[in-house]
């Protein structure tokens, strides 16, 4: 195909844009690193889903922690000790007040999702699952809720269970219902989906489980991010998230799980801090959530995820979620225009995250030629290898929104698109 046959971007949206409560302008302004350039363009930051950007309220509040309070946490009796340890349990209690945690012990500080999801699989999984028993996870899943259910699978001789995705990316749930047995001993399925944006109707997943008394994990990675988390309400046993999609810092994430189902599993790993007493015969272990907390923490990471939650909620959950949801929207009919993309995942309810492919282009060579305009997205499996099995491609490209992306960041996009099709055609 020639340059010339192809097709121009059009200059102008396609549809309206709506009256927006959230002054993005305002936000971006919070954000220093969104104000650089790139390969000599403006920064156009759509990878979101793989890490969020830090506002200045959270790098302020980490660099005022290691300037003024930075000590090892508990058991001392200095005042740089009692001031920290004060910091850091406070940002445990407003995390357990943002996902509305019956109490502030049902917070575990992890390093991520993924540690959070192999403490369970340790703490909990070990001792309760045996040869023969079920797991049930899904088709979507991130490989962090996959391989650790693997690896707890092999090591038990238990059997990993598999609800299948739709064409459109939705979860068959009649499957779930079907695979759901008398030795299943777990559910572990993402709030939504990091490859393809679906976002599951965990709640009544959960009911479903619960009704055959089994516990459900929900891998919140993708789900904090985007809208409100009530653990009460959702009635969910465990939930974990990391702290870098939520515009906090790297290295730090949560494990909320209900105080009963803390109370009886063992510690994961072994060590200072989590314990009440140690001889040489025997160790009595602290009581939750300290017993899973060994080593001196992440306290600057607590405490800047803390932050984060705080701006989060100074802006408003609600808000973000309806500015995302039109931003998505926008984002939808403006990449519809371009010639021969075709999206992978369509389900109706979605967080701001679109894949897709465009004919014969890898997605490398798409993410290397958007990169030299300055648009950072994301290409490959992300972490869903059996999912993109399940669509037949080897990888995607995935454009990842947050609230301080703008019409204008997609308009740039969807160009850059167009001069793939130039480049590549």
């Amino acid at each position: 195909m020639t340059t010339s046959a192809l097709p121009l971007p059009p200059q102008t949206a396609v549809v309206s844009p709506p009256v927006d409560a959230l002054d993005v302008e305002a936000v971006r302004r919070d954000f220093p690193i969104l104000r650089q350039t790139v390969r000599g363009k403006p920064l156009v930051y759509l990878d979101n889903a793989a890490t969020t950007q830090k506002p200045r309220a959270v790098i302020g509040t980490i660099s005022e922690f290691y300037r003024n309070e930075n000590a090892s946490v508990h058991r001392g009796v200095h005042f740089l000790s009692q001031q920290a340890t004060f910091a850091f349990e406070r940002a445990r209690g407003r995390i357990g007040k943002f996902l509305n945690a019956g109490d502030s012990s049902e917070i575990i500080f992890v390093r991520g999702a993924t540690e959070g999801i192999n403490l369970v699989a340790n703490g909990y999984g070990r001792p309760t699952v045996g040869p023969g028993d079920e797991i049930i996870i899904s088709h979507m899943e991130h490989h962090s809720n996959i391989v650790p259910w693997q690896m707890l699978c092999e090591e038990k001789g238990a059997t990993l269970r598999v609800i299948p995705v739709d064409d459109g990316g939705e979860l068959v749930l009649e499957e779930y219902e079907r695979l759901l047995g008398d030795r299943t001993r777990l559910v572990a399925v993402t709030h939504a989906s990091n490859a393809l944006g679906t976002v599951n109707p965990i709640e009544q997943m959960i009911a479903t489980a619960h009704a055959r008394g089994v516990p459900v994990l929900i891998d919140g990675a993708q789900g904090v991010p985007h809208m409100r988390v009530d653990v009460r309400q959702l009635d969910c046993d465990f939930y974990v998230f990391s702290g870098h999609k939520l515009f906090g810092p790297t290295g730090i994430g949560v494990l909320y799980g209900k105080r009963n189902l803390l109370d009886d599993m063992e510690p994961y790993q072994g060590g200072g801090s989590m314990i009440k007493s140690v001889t040489l015969e025997k160790t009595t272990f602290a009581d939750v959530p300290t017993k899973f907390e060994a080593g001196t923490p992440n306290i600057a990471g607590a405490v800047g995820l803390a932050a984060a939650i705080d701006y989060v909620n100074d802006i408003g959950l609600d808000r973000i979620e309806r500015y995302e949801s039109t931003l998505l929207d926008y984002a939808t009919q403006r990449l519809e225009e371009v010639p021969g993309l075709r999206f992978i995942g369509t389900a109706p309810e979605k967080v701001s995250v679109i894949s897709f492919v465009m004919g014969d282009a890898h997605p490398h060579d798409i993410g290397t030629i958007l990169d030299a305009e300055g648009i950072a997205i994301r290409t490959g499996h992300h972490c869903a290898q059996p999912l993109m099995q399940r669509y037949q491609v080897a990888a995607t490209a995935r454009a990842s929104l947050a609230f301080y992306n703008t019409r204008s960041e997609i308009d740039a996009l969807v160009n850059a698109l167009f001069k793939v099709n130039e480049v590549l055609g």
